[in-house]
């Protein structure tokens, strides 16, 4: 943010960015403001693990499960406030169930309570899980993106039984406010054209990864909208920085 505006000092802006423009009430800068959109790079989905024995073998399934009164579902997460939190967070409050926030100290461990069978789900990213899933260690209810998944395409969106359910990790390049229009346009020309190269786009294939081309305005108008509403998201479940 107090970098020289030259465009020699980027950001990798992300999802966790404008999670935090309201999860956290004294940052020193306001993300919104302060940054300067580039160029969007990348979506990736989430995907809906739970362990194998888990009895819900659906969406449907799993609501209608979390809704009996009968059980507690717990949830893990990378730790309060990171994406996968977020993400089941907007599922509890699309759909009314209750789970039982879990939070690890990183993706990592969460993962290998999952494994370990101590929790019941997880909205993880489809890289650390997708192998798992192909080994039969986690089941897929489903993909957070509003379509299906490259990487998982047998795996349905949740979209398709919560209508409006969206819930993506994504990334691109931001700089400090006041950097000139002509550098800002400079580098979104570059970063659009590295992201029509197959080696950029086939390694993001291997992950679910959607590249996002546009231009700086539009980059800046999707940021808004995201921060806008996981801004809600935070507000709803009344979460607090750890």
């Amino acid at each position: 943010m107090r970098a020289p505006a030259d465009g020699y000092t980027l950001l990798v802006a992300g999802l966790n960015d404008a999670i935090n423009a309201t999860l956290y009430d004294k940052l020193n800068f306001i993300f919104l403001r302060d940054i300067a959109p580039v160029a969007s790079i990348v979506t990736f989905p989430l995907v809906m693990v739970v362990p194998p024995p888990f009895p819900p073998k659906t969406v449907p399934e799993f609501i209608a499960y979390a809704k009996s009164n009968t059980v507690k579902i717990n949830m893990a997460s990378a730790g309060s406030g990171t994406p996968n939190h977020m993400a089941g967070e907007l599922f509890k409050m699309m759909t009314g169930v209750n789970m039982v926030h879990v939070p690890y100290r990183g993706a990592g461990p969460a993962l290998i309570g999952m494994l370990g069978r101590q929790v019941d789900v997880m909205f993880a990213t489809t890289a650390a899980t997708v192998e798992y899933i192909k080994a039969g260690k986690l089941r897929a209810l489903a993909v957070t993106t509003a379509t299906r998944s490259a990487a998982l395409p047998e795996v349905v969106p949740v979209a398709d039984f919560v209508p409006g359910y969206e819930a993506s990790f994504w990334a691109g390049i931001g700089a400090p406010r006041g950097t000139p229009a002509a550098i800002i346009d400079t580098l979104n020309r570059e970063i659009n054209a590295a992201l029509v190269d197959v080696k950029v786009t086939s390694r993001f294939d291997e992950f679910g990864g959607l590249v996002l081309p546009g231009s700086p305005a539009e980059f800046g108008t999707f940021i808004a909208k995201d921060t806008d509403k996981w801004g809600k998201v935070v507000k709803f479940a009344g979460l607090k920085p750890e």
